[in-house]
């Protein structure tokens, strides 16, 4: 069984908004992945972002400045 990280996870609330945060991350070279959203912190579009916890700060900066609408932030032990 793989060993559970701490990792930083951005919910959203529609799946054009997952798919535009893939974007933002691929064109800023931002780490991390699309993934299935954790239940224990949402239920909307299913879709969550995750990537290494070390990059919240990089990633909320992206966010703000884009102004790309997100349901939450999140860190997790996955």
């Amino acid at each position: 069984m793989r060993e559970k990280e701490k990792r930083f996870v951005v919910t959203f609330y529609t799946t054009a908004e997952a798919m535009a945060m893939e974007k933002l991350c691929r064109e800023r070279n931002l780490p991390g992945k699309c993934i299935s959203a954790p239940r224990s912190v949402s239920a909307d579009c299913g879709i969550a972002w995750s990537a290494p916890w070390e990059a919240e700060a990089a990633i909320r900066q992206a966010v703000e400045e884009t102004g790309l609408e997100i349901q939450g932030f999140h860190v997790l032990m996955l």
